[in-house]
């Protein structure tokens, strides 16, 4: 069993069973955020059910990022936080609009909201860049 995503999960109050750990050890792999579908396409072990209650159970102990592109529906991304309660690794996505494709941009954090009205809670924030990115532009090294 792999004791650093085991550890992860347990961080996040994440009993690791087996389908737990095959679908956050995809998630690491990925490298990027994924949808569902393209989790089932990897995953044939676990059926779309399956993975999305654990997508549920993850995003519920902060172990999953959800990121709403407004390109092809939801994509998760694992937290590499360790904290059950918030997440201590927020960053800004970019979403490609030629390749569809989401990446994190761990180094360009997300701006702080200056102007919340009073009584507004803030519990999380996300930030999506839309445009092309280097792969598709062609450009290496960007």
């Amino acid at each position: 069993m792999d004791k650093g995503m085991t550890g992860l999960l347990a961080s996040h109050g994440v009993r690791p069973t087996a389908n737990r750990l095959i679908i956050a050890r995809t998630l690491m792999e990925g490298g990027r955020p994924m949808t569902l579908m393209e989790l089932e396409d990897i995953i044939q072990t676990i059926d779309k059910s399956g993975i999305f209650r654990t997508l549920s159970t993850f995003r519920d102990h902060h172990l999953v990022h959800v990121i709403e592109n407004g390109g092809d529906g939801l994509r998760y991304e694992l937290c590499f936080s360790h904290d059950e309660d918030r997440d201590e690794d927020v960053h800004t996505h970019f979403f490609c609009e030629v390749c569809h494709r989401t990446f994190c941009l761990h180094d360009c954090p997300v701006p702080e909201p200056s102007d919340v009205p009073e009584g507004y809670l803030v519990r999380s924030a996300s930030f999506i860049l839309k445009g092309v990115c280097p792969d598709c532009r062609g450009i290496e090294g960007e």
